[in-house]
């Protein structure tokens, strides 16, 4: 599926999401865990299909409760009922939201209560890269409602989510190429004189051109020389000669992100950018070659920094090289240090080292990879594209 030319079908079939259902269902058994309390966006769509821009709004609540062993219970406002059943869902519960005295928490409670088993305990999201998405005064008056214990249902819920089925890697691989694309033809439209939301816009153009849904996460930064941070922007700042322009974008299909980013160069940079432009790629290979089943992401980090710092006098701190990536830009695992996150089959991870090679002037390379039994896998054709004059413009770039 991977090498397919054709864009997947969005949604999935009953049958993807009772396959996950199973992983969650043998998960919540390890974990001891009687029910799932979801309400993240992000958590309910992965196990329902349930999508709506409607849960932008902060205004009301939504809940997803997994039962061991049954299928899910969508606890939603009546004005999402039509849309949850037109998922795979069949059990549905509403009230009448909003409703501040009582909103949805004695429905609720009653469910799990009904629910409950053994164990006497109910996992929610309250761990690391996770949030509760209910007020917190709603929250303690569950707690006082409910029979069970409420814990924290996290690591359970990643360890389910964080190894992708076939369907998951066929989406995420396919924003991959609609991405990658965009950012190798981008140097043929880039202009000395034109700005950073000049060139954000020509990408963003062309990667929904290409079928991609939405572009949440476009940083879009430059700097002579270099950039100072990778977090913000665009500006109004006029691209010249010397400059290096700074792109990272987290852009989706059917709800799954790619993630990452690329440096180009306008005009001729020094020398300096340049070896630390190759010292990037080196770092970046390094690391794709070490995200093997079996090693640790902690693994991962130290092939990265292993080549950074044994050709520059600079110490890397650097927080993480790298991350998971599916629903959410940004996934466990996190590349650090001193992580012991076993690599396995079906990840889907980013490759991220960056540096600071001068005072104030950093550099940051992002690639996706699939995890296979033989080890890592790219989206696309993987070639280290040197730089190369193209309208004037002198352009580092690396294929996704």
């Amino acid at each position: 599926m991977l090498n397919s030319n054709y864009p997947p079908k969005r949604g999935f079939t009953s049958s993807e999401f009772e396959i996950r259902l199973i992983k969650a269902h043998k998960i919540m058994h390890k974990h001891q865990l009687d029910v799932l309390l979801l309400t993240m966006p992000a958590n309910i769509r992965y196990f329902s299909g349930f999508d709506t821009q409607f849960l932008h709004s902060p205004t009301r609540p939504w809940f997803l409760v997994i039962p061991f062993g049954e299928e899910p219970i969508a606890v939603i406002p009546e004005i999402g009922k039509s849309v949850m059943q037109s998922t795979w869902i069949k059990d549905i519960s509403t009230w009448h939201s909003p409703n501040p005295k009582d909103d949805g928490i004695s429905l609720l409670s009653s469910i799990i209560n009904r629910k409950n088993g053994k164990h006497n305990r109910v996992g929610a999201e309250l761990g690391r890269e996770m949030s509760l998405r209910m007020p917190l005064i709603d929250f303690n008056i569950l707690k006082t409602k409910t029979n069970a214990k409420i814990v924290d249902g996290t690591p359970a819920i990643w360890e389910v989510r964080m190894t992708k089925t076939e369907a998951e890697i066929t989406h995420i691989n396919h924003i991959c190429k609609i991405t990658s694309q965009a950012y190798n033809d981008l140097p043929n439209f880039l202009k000395i004189g034109e700005t950073e939301k000049d060139a954000a816009d020509k990408l963003k153009m062309d990667i929904i051109r290409r079928g991609a849904d939405t572009i949440p996460y476009m940083p879009v930064v430059s700097g002579e020389n270099g950039i100072s941070q990778i977090i913000s922007g665009p500006s109004d700042r006029v691209l010249s000669n010397g400059d290096v322009l700074f792109i990272d974008t987290g852009s989706t299909y059917d709800g799954y992100f790619c993630d990452f980013d690329r440096n180009f160069a306008i005009g001729k940079v020094s020398d300096t950018v340049s070896k630390t432009y190759e010292l990037l790629w080196e770092a970046t290979e390094a690391g794709i070659k070490s995200a093997i089943p079996g090693a640790t992401t902690g693994d991962i980090w130290y092939e990265m920094n292993k080549v950074i710092e044994s050709k520059t006098n600079i110490r890397n701190d650097v927080g993480r090289f790298g991350h998971g990536l599916g629903l959410q830009l940004t996934e466990p695992p996190s590349h650090t240090f001193n992580s012991k996150n076993k690599i396995l089959k079906n990840m889907v991870l980013t490759i991220e080292p960056g540096i600071e090679y001068l005072p104030g002037k950093t550099m940051v390379h992002e690639e996706n990879i699939f995890i296979s039994d033989d080890g890592p896998v790219l989206p696309v054709s993987y070639t280290h594209l040197r730089a190369h004059e193209t309208r004037g413009n002198r352009v580092m770039r690396g294929g996704g």
